[in-house]
C-alpha cells in the first residue's frame, strides 16, 4: 500500500493531466475520453506497472461516477429546450433501446455464434448512449434544439432501462411474463422519486438561509445523490431518480444557481476523468488484440442496422424527416457507460464476461473516434446544423436574507433581444430596480435612458415578492424584445 502523500500526489497529477487533456482534445478535434483511457493504460500493468483488476470496485466507482455525470447533465439541461423533444426523447430511451437489443442481439447471434441470451446481453450492453459523451460533444455541434434536446434526454434516461436489462440478462434467473411489469415499476417509481426529491429540494433550498454560498452547490448535489440512494433502497431505478431530480432542481429558481451549475460541471468533469482513467487502468492491453475483430463486427452491426432501425421504430410516430433520423442514428455516442455495463455483467456472473469487457473497450474507442470526430461534419452534410444559436440569458439569484430581498445577476448573451432596449422599456415590476450595469469591465449606475448592449451584466435588486415577476419579465424581453407582452411571451 502506497503512503498517503504518494496517493494524493498521483491523484492530483492524474487530475491535472486530465484537465490538460481537455485542451489537447479540443485542438486535435478528438474526444477527451480517448486521452483519459490512454492515461489509464499508461499507468497500468503494461507500461508503468500499476496492477489493478478489481472488477467489483471498478463497477461501484463507475456507477458512482455515472451518478455525478447524470447530476451535471440534469442540472445543466434547460426544460424549455428539451420540452418540445420530450416524446421523442422518451421513445428513444425505451422503444429504441428494446429494438436495439433485439436487432443487435440477433446479428451477434448469427455473426459471432453467441447463444441467444448472451447475444441479447451483448446487445443490451451496446444499446446505451453515454451522457458524458453526448453532453460534451453534442452541445458544440450546432444542431437544432429539438434534436439536441431529444439526444440529451435519451442519454440521460436510457441508462436506467439498460442497466435493468443487463442485470436481468446476465443472471441465470428465467425471464417470465412478470419481468416487463417489474421493469415498468422500477422506471416509474424511479421517476416519481426523482420528482419528489427535486421539488422538495428546490423548495427547501429557496427557503434555507445557509451561512455560505458554497453550501448551496453541496446541498443540491446531496439532494440528487439522496434520490439515487432512495431509488435503489426501494428497488427502483436510482439512476433515473438521479437524473429527474437534477433536471427538476436545475430548472427551479435556486439561490446562487450559477455557482450550483459551475460546481456540478466541475464534479462532472472530475467524474469523467476518474472513471475513464480507472477503466483504462483496469483493462489489460495484452488481451485487446483478440477483441479487435469481434469489436469491429459488433460495431458494424450497431452502426449499420441496430441504431438506424431502433431510431426508425422510435420516431416514426413523430414524423421526423429522414435527414434528422439519419443524424439521430449517427449520434448514438458511446462512452464509459457500455464499459461499466459490461463490468456489471461480469460481476453478475455472465458467461465470458471478461471477453465482453475487452470487446466493448475496443468498440468504444473505435466508435468514439469515428462518431465523435465526424458529428459536426455529418450535421452539416445532412443540413441539420443551425449554426450558432443565441445563448440563453443567465439569471443568477442570491438571497439577501436580513433585508428580505434578492439580488439578481443578469448576463445579456449574444443574440439576446435585450440588446437595444432602454431600461425604462424593461418595465420591471414595483419592488425591482436595476442598480448597477457592468460594461467592458467598467461599472456605472444606470438610469431610464441607459440602453442595454450584448455582454452587459446587470445587478437587479428586488423584494422577495417581486423576484419571480422580475425574472419572468427579463426572460420575456430576452426572447421577444421590448414588446414581449404584445407577443404573448410570459417568460416562463
Amino acid at each position: 500500500m502506497a503512503s498517503l502523500e504518494v496517493l494524493l500526489g498521483v491523484v492530483a497529477a492524474v487530475v491535472l493531466l486530465g484537465v490538460l487533456a481537455v485542451r489537447v482534445s479540443v485542438r486535435l478535434g478528438m474526444p477527451s475520453l480517448v486521452l483519459y483511457l490512454g492515461i489509464g493504460m499508461l499507468l497500468g500493468e503494461s507500461v508503468l506497472g500499476v496492477q489493478f483488476s478489481d472488477a467489483q470496485l471498478t463497477e461501484n466507482i463507475g456507477i458512482a461516477a455515472l451518478v455525478l455525470i447524470l447530476i451535471e447533465g440534469g442540472l445543466t439541461t434547460r426544460w424549455d429546450v428539451v420540452r418540445p423533444s420530450l416524446g421523442i426523447g422518451i421513445a428513444l430511451s425505451t422503444v429504441a433501446v428494446a429494438a436495439s437489443i433485439v436487432v443487435a442481439g440477433t446479428g451477434l447471434h448469427y455473426l459471432l455464434g453467441l447463444d441467444w441470451r448472451e447475444a441479447f446481453l451483448w446487445g443490451a450492453v451496446l444499446s446505451s448512449t453515454d451522457a458524458a459523451a453526448v453532453f460534451s460533444v453534442l452541445r458544440g455541434a450546432g444542431v437544432s434544439r429539438r434534436l439536441a434536446g431529444a439526444l440529451e434526454l435519451e442519454s440521460g434516461i436510457n441508462d436506467a432501462p439498460v442497466v435493468l436489462a443487463v442485470i436481468l440478462l446476465a443472471s441465470t434467473d428465467p425471464i417470465t411474463w412478470a419481468t416487463p411489469a417489474l421493469v415498468v415499476y422500477e422506471l416509474v417509481a424511479g421517476a416519481v422519486i426523482g420528482l419528489g426529491f427535486g421539488y422538495a429540494g428546490g423548495w427547501a433550498l429557496r427557503r434555507a438561509a445557509l451561512p455560505s454560498t458554497g453550501l448551496y452547490p453541496l446541498a443540491a448535489m446531496a439532494v440528487c445523490v439522496l434520490a439515487f440512494a432512495a431509488g435503489q433502497f426501494v428497488h427502483a431505478s436510482g439512476l433515473l431518480a438521479t437524473y429527474v431530480a437534477a433536471l427538476v432542481l436545475g430548472n427551479a429558481n435556486l439561490p446562487h444557481r450559477g455557482g450550483v451549475l459551475s460546481f456540478a460541471e466541475g464534479m462532472g468533469w472530475l467524474a469523467q476523468i476518474g472513471l475513464f482513467v480507472l477503466l483504462g487502468l483496469y483493462v489489460s492491453p495484452s488481451r485487446l488484440p483478440e477483441a479487435i475483430v469481434p469489436a469491429l463486427i459488433a460495431g458494424a452491426v450497431l452502426l449499420l442496422t441496430a441504431r438506424p432501425l431502433s431510431v426508425l421504430a422510435a420516431v416514426t410516430p413523430f414524423r421526423i424527416p429522414w435527414r434528422e433520423q439519419a443524424f439521430l442514428s449517427w449520434s448514438g455516442l458511446r462512452g464509459a457507460v457500455p464499459i461499466v455495463l459490461a463490468l456489471i455483467a461480469l460481476v453478475e456472473g455472465a458467461p465470458d464476461g471478461g471477453r465482453l469487457v475487452d470487446v466493448v473497450f475496443v468498440l468504444v474507442v473505435v466508435l468514439t473516434l469515428l462518431q465523435g470526430t465526424t458529428l459536426p461534419w455529418v450535421a452539416r452534410k445532412l443540413g441539420v446544423a443551425t449554426g450558432a444559436e443565441a445563448q440563453e440569458i443567465e439569471v443568477d439569484a442570491a438571497p439577501l436574507d436580513e433585508l428580505g430581498a434578492d439580488l439578481l445577476q443578469v448576463r445579456v448573451p449574444v443574440g439576446s433581444r435585450l440588446r437595444g432596449v432602454y431600461l425604462r422599456e424593461l418595465r420591471l415590476p414595483v419592488g425591482a430596480t436595476v442598480s448597477l450595469v457592468v460594461r467592458d469591465a467598467a461599472a456605472f449606475t444606470p438610469n431610464g435612458e441607459t440602453r442595454l448592449r450584448e455582454r452587459d451584466q446587470l445587478l437587479v435588486v428586488t423584494t422577495a415578492e417581486a423576484r419571480g415577476p422580475a425574472e419572468r419579465r427579463i426572460r420575456a424581453v430576452d426572447r421577444a424584445g421590448r414588446l414581449a407582452r404584445w407577443h404573448g411571451e410570459s417568460g416562463r
